[in-house]
């Protein structure tokens, strides 16, 4: 196996430390509480505030990189994600705790915009998707073992030996990428004005939407699956943890299968989607009271799940193609987003009407994805520009037109990065 076939499983491993040091510290707080000196409010701010700065500054952070070598810019975020948890393992100041978790969230998502657009680069034609998904299996994998790694490391040998480990798994990354990513020849570089010129089209926005939709039903639920499982099926709350791992390990090999899914049909695969996301909430709903049922149905779950970072990403990037890694930006911010209006409504939905209706909420928000895509598909094919142009050289189609459609939802992804 020659290096640069080992890149895109370096970024894989990348986004693992990346999610363990923005996630972890979720199952650590009352320890990390207690250490700083504060509330349960103010330790909360240390989850809050890294994802409001991931949704606030993913754009123009990736804007403002995109002239710099990809290379660099990679390993600097690696870096700055080891030294952070370097940080974590060895101050007991609030303020610094802080902004050492506003840091790293800056570059969070330059990383993510620049890894995908590289994975789907470095792929084989055709094998675009699949690359992508390679480095969102980092993320299911941050889910099922980082953030379970970080609180069993915490119990047993405490708090600086969980951020170590994270700092160690960030910085192999960092030498890894440095040792295996090849350089990549740029043609050109983007102008920030063309980069920012696809904000005028309806489709992006149509797609952004329906990517924003995707998450915040994905999230509506999941947000809450310990609550779910604890008052509505009963589950005993040492059993989620375990519950979580098994919801993760799915999701991770999943992922594999929705990448597959993408490339053989990208406008397929994501209408599809939600309709899935519909049945699952259905099926929940109709389950959940029933804790034998419910065992398989949380494997069904994180199958499901598995999907919706690439067939999110996927359906954006079909109209960011002209600035890819811009696109990417506005997929990291807004799935954000829909993380932070689905798990509000979720809350909403628990308060008022309790645990039970959470499956309800989350089928409404997943039409609302549903008719989102169908509103972009209406406007015109895969690629195709307002003015009717195609972005990246894809020709205009209408959907649904047979093989040619199938053929644009194939090449896709291995044309996103060479606009």
């Amino acid at each position: 196996m020659n290096r640069g076939a080992l890149a895109v499983p370096v970024l894989a491993v990348g986004v693992f430390g990346i999610i363990t040091t923005e996630m972890g510290v979720v199952g650590v707080l009352p320890r990390l509480a207690e250490r700083l000196g504060v509330g349960a409010s103010g330790a909360g701010w240390l989850v809050g505030a890294f994802a409001l700065t991931v949704a606030l500054t993913g754009p123009i952070s990736t804007l403002l990189a995109s002239r710099l070598p990809r290379k660099a810019v990679l390993a600097a975020a690696l870096a700055l994600f080891a030294l952070s948890n370097a940080v974590y393992a060895l101050t007991d100041s609030y303020p610094v705790m802080l902004a050492f978790r506003v840091l790293p969230a800056i570059a969070h998502p330059v990383f993510f915009a620049l890894a995908l657009t590289a994975a789907v680069r470095l792929a084989a034609p055709g094998k675009g998707a699949r690359a992508a998904t390679t480095v969102f299996a980092g993320v299911s994998a941050g889910f099922a073992f980082g953030v379970p790694l970080t609180s069993y490391l915490a119990d047993h040998l405490g708090l600086a030996a969980a951020f170590w480990t994270a700092a160690a798994v960030n910085a192999l990354a960092c030498v890894a990428l440095l040792l295996f990513f090849p350089h990549l020849e740029e043609e050109h570089r983007p102008s920030y004005a063309g980069q920012l010129g696809i904000l005028r089209s309806t489709r992006l926005w149509l797609s952004v939407a329906a990517a924003t939709l995707v998450f915040a039903a994905m999230f509506s639920g999941y947000g809450f699956f310990a609550e779910y499982l604890e008052n509505v099926t009963g589950v005993d709350a040492s059993l989620t943890g375990p519950a979580l791992m098994a919801f993760g390990v799915v999701m991770t090999l999943g992922s594999v299968g929705f990448g597959r899914l993408l490339e053989r049909g990208l406008v397929r695969t994501v209408t599809l989607y939600p309709v899935l996301y519909l049945g699952l909430y259905a099926l929940l709903y109709a389950i959940g009271p029933h804790p034998a049922a419910m065992a398989g149905g949380v494997l069904l779950w994180g199958a499901v799940h598995s999907g919706g970072l690439a067939v999110a990403q996927g359906w954006l990037a079909q109209d960011a193609t002209a600035a890819p890694e811009f696109g990417n930006s506005l997929f990291i911010s807004f799935s954000n987003l829909g993380i932070t209006v689905g798990t509000a409504l979720a809350g909403a939905t628990v308060t008022g009407a309790g645990p039970h209706a959470l499956p309800l909420t989350g089928a409404a928000l997943a039409l609302a994805a549903l008719l989102a895509v169908l509103a972009r598909r209406r406007l015109g094919a895969v690629g195709a520009l307002d003015g009717g142009a195609a972005a990246g050289g894809l020709p205009p189609q209408e959907p649904g037109a047979g093989g040619h459609e199938e053929h644009v939802d194939g090449d896709l992804h291995g044309r996103v990065a060479e606009a």
